[in-house]
């Protein structure tokens, strides 16, 4: 799968990314080390894109990506509120399980970690409008067949492990063990994926 130049943020950190609460689509805020990274990578984009109006920037809707989103264009001395959302690059819901802990799910129903371990990619939480991996990946192949220009994505852990599998690069496994970074920009050039 080809695509214009993409250059991927995830949000920066939240207390419940530090907690290792699920998170999902519940709405929470990142927090001082979250916007210190969003300030980093918005001066590492400032080095990368050299014409700002060339591209498309777009965030998934929630606080904590569009909070990201607004820094780094400060950062990149940019208006803070010229990007666009998009419903499609929102976390993996995680149902019943947002705002857990695995410790804390583990102690309600023990081997449930386990469980999901076995196969991560395709494991379906409990609860209404929970999500797979696999059914968050159509969720974002329509978005990245749609990307028509250069752009700048901010989004989330779960976007990013569906764009690794999207593109052939890891395969299911592979990707939902893969450690996502808040702090460094993914770009995606030519079919190939690079961390910079």
């Amino acid at each position: 799968m080809t695509s214009p130049l993409i250059y991927f943020a995830r949000h920066g950190q939240t207390d419940w990314n530090a907690e290792s609460r699920l998170q999902g689509q519940a709405d929470t805020d990142i927090n001082a080390l979250g916007r210190t990274q969003a300030d980093r990578n918005g001066r590492r984009l400032a080095e990368l894109v050299e014409d700002p109006a060339a591209f498309d920037f777009v965030a998934s809707p929630l606080r904590r990506t569009r909070e990201t989103m607004e820094r780094l264009r400060m950062a990149m001395g940019l208006p803070a509120g010229d990007y666009r959302t998009d419903m499609r690059l929102m976390e993996l819901h995680f149902g019943d399980w947002q705002g857990r802990t695995f410790a804390e799910l583990e102690k309600e129903q023990p081997g449930i970690s386990a469980a999901r371990h076995r196969d991560k990619w395709n494991y379906l939480p409990p609860g209404e409008h929970a999500e797979t991996y696999e059914m968050l990946v159509e969720r974002v192949r329509p978005w990245l067949k749609s990307v028509a220009q250069p752009t700048v994505c901010v989004t989330h852990g779960g976007i990013v492990r569906a764009v690794f599998k999207l593109t052939g690069i890891m395969d299911a496994a592979q990707a939902a063990a893969m450690n996502v970074p808040q702090d460094r920009i993914l770009r995606l050039r030519d079919g190939a994926l690079e961390w910079l």
